[in-house]
């Protein structure tokens, strides 16, 4: 590309994953005019867990029902209608998202689909607006603060675009988010996960409940196996990176041996069939407050740490934070103001709408690390069903919620119980 090429924009996004794509979408709704880089060419895969919860739709759907009315046309998905929990000592407790829910296709509370279509739908999405410039097989790889915003360079240091408004949605191991946000990596508020996809694994939970199993010997994290299209599943362990330093732990290892010599999955795996190879990743948890934005730029989804530290959830959190993201550069914009003073209005933002529930859950994360407890209120719960009902309001309420880290919560269900 030469100087003449440069390309002059007031919003530029690296990284056109959920995060990007949802931050370009809600600008060009917004009427402002962005460009969005990615150094892949879509279609491209991305190693995750492939939920998409409810938050996605939500959005979608706020944005123009005739994206999420493509989205249900289109896109191979699984419907998923609640979660199975199975503590240490097997106890399952199985907790849909909706209570008394009547089950209706594709208006389901959560989905699962692989990333490699869901990416690329947004992708297509993106392609829809004409005030989204998408350039593809771009990889920006230096970034320099000019007086009016930032200039960024290739991997030859060649000059490609000046913005007034930067927002990095690169993800976990986004280079500006390390290097000059100074989002350090810290093992206590970091995961580590593998993931592989099989066919024919059976034992498979009524209406796709994504099951969560919280062995001991993968303490604190989890076993996950989570239904997909076609009869497929993903299947995955993901562990807090602290943990797997001090105990040495091998996942891939371990995954391997909880498939072949853990006996409640021997029987389910005996016949399945490993789909491609086991893939590795980093979760960049939100259990820890940072600072996303500064002068003229602001950080979203996984680039910004905003992953949820218990579910592992990020593709929803990536989505709020490109809209919220979106529409401070709409006020950045009408006011003419750029500083990082003006932008920390995005982290209040963020963390009003996520925060407090990352921190809940990150809570909720270190109470898991205590087996015998879990084990304890697993069997207090898993033979009563109003119990379970009130558990279901996990989901959808966030104040409710809130209670569960309540001693004085557990004390009264006890008591009800006796």
């Amino acid at each position: 590309m030469s100087q003449k090429s440069i390309v002059n924009a007031e919003v530029c996004i690296v990284g056109a994953g959920p995060g990007g794509c949802a931050t370009a979408l809600k600008l060009s709704y917004l009427g402002i005019p962005c460009v969005l880089i990615d150094k892949a060419v879509f279609p491209r895969d991305k190693v995750c867990g492939d939920a998409i919860s409810g938050k996605v739709t939500t959005l979608l759907n706020r944005l123009d029902p005739e994206i999420l009315e493509r989205f249900n046309d289109k896109l191979p998905v699984a419907d998923v209608w609640g979660m199975c929990f199975v503590t240490p000592n097997g106890k399952e407790l199985n907790i849909p998202f909706q209570p008394g829910y009547i089950r209706e296709k594709r208006k389901a509370p959560g989905y699962l689909c692989r990333r490699i279509d869901f990416d690329n739908f947004l992708i297509e999405e993106v392609r829809r607006r004409a005030n989204i410039q998408l350039r593809e097989g771009v990889s920006i790889e230096h970034y320099t603060k000019v007086e009016d915003g930032w200039e960024l360079r290739d991997t030859g240091e060649q000059l490609l675009f000046r913005t007034r408004i930067l927002i990095v949605a690169d993800g976990a191991h986004s280079k500006f988010a390390r290097r000059i946000a100074g989002l350090e990596k810290i093992n206590k508020h970091y995961a580590a996960s593998v993931r592989a996809y099989y066919k024919g694994v059976t034992g498979m939970k009524a209406d796709n409940f994504i099951e969560l199993h919280f062995l001991k010997s993968i303490t604190p994290g989890y076993f996950w196996i989570f239904p997909m299209a076609n009869g497929e599943a993903n299947i995955g362990i993901g562990m807090r990176s602290d943990f797997v330093s001090k105990k040495n732990i091998n996942l891939r290892e371990m995954f391997a041996k909880v498939i072949a010599g853990h006996p409640a999955f021997q029987e389910r795996f005996k016949d399945a069939e490993m789909i491609g190879k086991l893939e590795g990743y980093g979760l960049p948890l939100g259990s820890k407050l940072r600072r996303i934005s500064g002068d003229n730029y602001m950080l979203v989804g996984d680039a910004g740490h905003l992953i949820d530290p218990l579910t592992g959830e990020g593709i929803g959190n990536a989505f709020y934070s490109g809209f919220i993201a979106a529409e401070q550069a709409e006020a950045c914009i009408k006011a003419a103001k750029y500083d990082a003073t003006f932008m920390q209005a995005y982290d209040v933002r963020v963390k009003r709408v996520l925060g407090t529930e990352m921190h809940l859950s990150y809570q909720l994360q270190k109470l898991m690390q205590y087996v015998p407890l879990v084990n304890f209120l697993a069997s207090l719960l898993a033979s009563n069903k109003r119990f379970l009902e009130i558990l279901s309001k996990m989901y959808n309420d966030f104040e409710f919620r809130k209670q569960l880290i309540n001693p004085l919560f557990w004390m009264k269900m006890i008591i009800k119980k006796r």
